[in-house]
């Protein structure tokens, strides 16, 4: 099919930057990925018959990775240092 419809894991390296100039980075546009993608993670990892914990543990992982990304700056400052 054309090149803006197939989704990211389709598309060859050399075609990568023209896939991504066919992308909306309005913020409708933006919305619509981040549901496809929430829908497709859903899909794959928690709605499934017999789901394990991988879907949440995953997403728990992702979190703390998150958080700790976040707040690493406050944490650098204020850690405990050996020597000052």
């Amino acid at each position: 099919g054309p090149l803006s419809e197939r989704p990211l894991m389709e598309v060859r390296l050399g075609e990568l930057h023209s896939w991504i100039s066919t992308r909306s980075f309005s913020a409708q546009g933006l919305l619509g990925a981040v549901q496809r993608a929430w829908g497709s993670y859903c899909a794959k990892y928690i709605h499934v018959k017999q789901g394990g914990r991988a879907g949440i543990s995953m997403l728990l992982a992702g979190y703390c990775l998150l958080s700790y990304g976040w707040n690493y700056q406050h944490l650098k400052r204020h850690r405990w240092r050996k020597y000052h």
